[in-house]
């Protein structure tokens, strides 16, 4: 199932251009056009799902093995010391292409990126009242 109107459908099914690391029957794995640093690239799959919420919980399995294949190839090809995976759902976490993707980004010494937040301070108490309310 694809979205008419969806530009990461288009591209994972092949009908738009892009530079293509990896493609099977349900994915496709991209370089992104606006790298956070060399070789950062998007897992799409070739389905449209909107986020996380909407991607089977199989797909969602095929992905993070897809993404450790990649990362393995990335540290062996590209030499990077590490990795960051992001995946953003909704407006307020910065999704801005609805469709899922999973951002697999190298990381090297010196690369100039930040990819974190600011940890809060929160007492005991308040996490043993977030945990009751997630939990019961």
């Amino acid at each position: 199932m694809r979205e008419d109107n969806c530009i990461f459908c288009k591209i994972a099914n092949g009908e738009i251009p892009s530079k293509t690391l990896y493609e099977d029957d349900k994915f496709r794995v991209i370089l992104d056009l606006g790298p956070a640093t060399k070789g950062h690239a998007l897992i799409l799959p070739k389905d449209h799902y909107a986020d996380l919420l909407e991607l089977p919980e199989e797909s969602a399995g095929d992905v993070m093995k897809l993404a450790k294949k990649m990362v393995l190839k990335f540290k062996e090809k590209l030499g990077c010391e590490g990795f960051n995976l992001v995946q953003n759902n909704g407006d307020l976490a910065g999704q801005t292409v609805f469709h899922f993707h999973l951002h697999l980004i190298p990381r090297y010494r010196a690369d100039g990126q930040t990819i974190g937040w600011k940890p809060q301070e929160v007492s005991g108490e308040e996490l043993e009242e977030i945990k009751n309310q997630i939990v019961g």
